[in-house]
This record gives C-alpha cells, structure tokens and sequence, in this order.
C-alpha cells in the first residue's frame, strides 16, 4: 500500500512538473515567434509552415496532460469508491478519532480527553483555526481515564464564536506538580460520509473527519 501511494504520489508531481515546463517552454516559444515576426525582412517575409508545425505539437502535447488529469481524477475517484463503501458501514455507529480539532455547530462543541494518570489539576484551552486562544478554563473530572468536555462557545470575554473548527488543547499536572499524559480525541455518532478534496470523510456530530483517523467503533 506504501508503494502504491509513492508511486501516485510521484506520478502527480510528475506531471505537475510536465505541466509548468511545457507552459514556460511555450511562453518562451511565443516570445521568440513573435520577436521574428517583428524583424522579419519584409521583402523576404519567413516561411510560417515550421512555427505552424511547432503550435500543433505544444497544442498536442497539452491536450495529452489534460487527458493524463482527466484519467488520474477518474482513478482517484474509483479508488475513493471502494474506501466509501466501508466508510457507510460506519453510519449510525458511534466512533472516535484521533483528533483535537472538532466543528463548533448548533452552540456546542464536545471532545474527550484521557488521562495517563490521577491529576490534581486539568487546564483546559480552546484555539481557533488560527491558533488563537479564544477560551481557558479547568475541568472537576480529574481521575485517570476517559472524560469528556462541551463547550458552549463562550469566548473569556462573554462573546460567543461563530461556526467552525476550534482545537482542544489540555495541561494536566498531579499533586507533586508534575504533567500528567493527557491525550484528546474526537468522539460521536458518525452520520455521514462523503468524499471531500479526493479523501473520504464522516461526518461525526457536526465535524467531519478523514477516515484515516477513526481510531474505534462501536
């Protein structure tokens, strides 16, 4: 599987490339045809039939990465297919993600995080897509093990936030003050699945979640 994902991976760059060296080779081409064209003799105006032979190669060579695009789209869309369809057993099952970052909709968004071990204290921060902190604050559930955090898009100075993603970010410490493991994940009801950007998704709650990231159902 490690192989096949290189490889597509090289191939896209490939052609990428293929594709910036063919337009600049072209606007340097146009250039110099149209810098003949101007000092041309007059009198012994140039014989177009070479230039007209090099536009339809370029033109050719073009529509054949286009073509190359096309059928890439195609393929990556059969592959998505087959993930999709494991991805729909997912629905209606209740599923967690290896991930801090959930959707902030219907005025709340809800996380749980693991404790390695029993701490005193359990500092909470909430950041935006941008990283900027936009609540603080501390949890009661203390012990080791799985709890689970919503938050109401309360901002610390009394404002509520607009729809979106916003990340959960822990700092746990134990009477002797030192830092206690702390791990956060994403956990709901998968409702949805869909293919987003070339990747497949289900849509836990109101965030959506690439399937490589489900981490257990149930």
């Amino acid at each position: 599987m490690v192989d096949a994902v290189t490889s597509n991976t090289q191939t896209q760059t490939t052609a990428a490339k293929d594709s910036k060296t063919l337009a600049a080779n072209y606007e340097t081409f146009l250039s110099l045809l149209t810098a003949q064209i101007r000092n041309q003799d007059p009198l012994s105006p140039m014989d177009t039939t070479e230039w007209t032979n090099q536009l339809v190669q370029y033109s050719s060579v073009e529509q054949q990465l286009k073509g190359n695009d096309y059928l890439e789209k195609i393929s990556k869309a059969l592959d998505a297919g087959d993930t999709i369809d494991t991805a729909v057993n997912y629905i209606g099952k209740t599923v967690s993600a290896g991930t801090a970052t959930a959707t902030f909709a219907n005025g709340q968004a809800a996380w749980d995080y693991t404790l390695g071990g029993d701490a005193q204290t359990v500092n909470l921060t909430v950041v935006d897509k941008n990283g900027a902190v936009v609540w603080t604050g501390t949890s009661d559930q203390t012990g080791q093990g799985s709890h689970t955090v919503a938050w109401d898009g309360e901002t610390a100075t009394g404002t509520k936030v607009t729809s979106g993603d916003y990340t959960l970010k822990i700092k746990a410490t134990n009477a002797a003050g030192s830092d206690v493991t702390a791990s956060v994940n994403l956990t709901g009801v998968a409702n949805a699945a869909e293919i987003r950007d070339g990747a497949v998704v289900l849509k836990v709650g109101g965030t959506y979640v690439p399937l490589s990231l489900i981490t257990k159902v149930s």
